[in-house]
């Protein structure tokens, strides 16, 4: 049942990183109710496929209308949590803000996910993934040298410096409220985030171990035995041979005669090495020539791949006909699982609003304020 069992959360329906922090409550074992658009919100695909949105049930709510957002009130009223993704201010306006939900539940905790946050010069202007990686300075960090940044999907901004940020912040404010019995405002916003996944290197920066030169460091493809290699079949090979004692093991496994690796003049004729080695076989020879040792590389395989490591540990699961990721992490006392598929829009507004207690449901689906699936 996850260690959040017996935690209420309520969701205000958004796109990216919010539903992904609801998610993982969700897989955690909160019970989280998902308040969507009655015709529901910008989607990449059928409902089914938007594996974000699972784990949860979803209420159609028309939240122009004032009876809806009484009914979001009344749920307030009876969560441990709610969270938001819109601009600052829109929540306010619609007399859903922090304000109005602590007004009836003082021990609510208000999780906020912005890309810019709360205030600031940039609060209320647009902005995605690669905006607040590039204000924040992730975004300057990757690439090649003498090239431009180069984009990582929306992993690094939405996912690592926003979801992530949210639910640490939500947890950590469920268990002051636990003591205090006081809830407050989480202030999510990835361009923070992002900025804070970069501390080790900020260091590293003032220390003068690290340059501002993208691709020529230790840990972003500066150095040849950190960087991924071309195999004969066209496909690539992930190296992370950092320890002397794994580039030795590295070394003998190609068995190669290869230029000193501590002195950097030698990189350029090192990394010449490496590229014809990893030319001469398939990627699937070298993952054997590796196999279970210590040199540190990998293939680099695509989306959902049955490596066997991830096999042995069900890394990716058949859920509902549809190959997704299992719930991270693991726990041994309270274990996580996958549990609903992704909701349509408003799919368990009878059967949600019911159970929380919601006594005029058919004069709100008369009325257009709720709606049913």
């Amino acid at each position: 049942m996850g260690p959040l069992q017996g935690v209420k959360v309520v969701e205000l329906a958004g796109i990216g990183p919010a539903p992904f922090a609801c998610m993982m409550l969700a897989e955690l074992g909160a019970d989280v109710l998902r308040i969507d658009r009655p015709g529901g919100g910008l989607a990449f695909g059928p409902p089914e496929y938007e594996l974000v949105n699972r784990g949860r049930r979803s209420v159609a709510l028309d939240l122009k209308s004032p009876a809806a957002i009484d009914v979001v009130r009344r749920l307030a009223a009876q969560a441990d949590v709610l969270v938001e993704g819109f601009r600052p201010g829109v929540a306010e306006r619609l007399g859903v803000g922090p304000e109005d939900c602590h007004a009836i539940n003082p021990r609510l905790v208000y999780g906020r996910m912005t890309g810019w946050g709360q205030d600031g010069p940039l609060a209320q202007t647009a902005g995605h993934d690669i905006d607040y990686l590039a204000v924040s300075g992730a975004l300057h960090l990757i690439g090649r040298a003498g090239g431009p940044p180069q984009v990582p999907a929306n992993l690094l901004g939405d996912f690592a410096g926003g979801s992530l940020y949210l639910v640490v912040g939500v947890l950590a404010a469920l268990h002051e409220a636990q003591r205090s019995g006081r809830g407050q405002v989480v202030d999510a916003a990835i361009v923070d985030g992002s900025a804070h996944l970069t501390t080790m290197l900020l260091g590293a920066l003032a220390a003068g171990n690290w340059r501002q030169d993208r691709g020529t460091n230790l840990l972003d493809t500066g150095a040849p035995f950190y960087d991924v290699y071309e195999t004969s079949d066209g496909k690539h090979v992930a190296v992370g041979a950092i320890e002397p004692q794994f580039y030795d093991e590295l070394i003998a496994k190609l068995a190669i005669s290869a230029p000193d690796r501590n002195d950097p003049a030698d990189w350029p004729e090192l990394r010449k090495v490496l590229t014809e080695t990893f030319l001469q076989r398939t990627q699937a020879e070298w993952a054997e020539i590796f196999d279970g040792s210590d040199a540190c590389v990998a293939p680099v395989l695509p989306l959902a791949a049955d490596h066997p490591h991830l096999v042995a540990r069900g890394t990716f699961v058949g859920h509902d006909g549809i190959r997704q990721a299992a719930p991270a992490p693991r726990f041994s006392g309270t274990p996580t699982s996958l549990g609903r598929p992704p909701a349509r829009p408003g799919q368990h507004t009878r059967e949600a609003l019911t159970e929380w207690g919601v006594t005029d449901l058919d004069d709100l689906l008369q009325t257009g304020a709720a709606v049913q699936n």
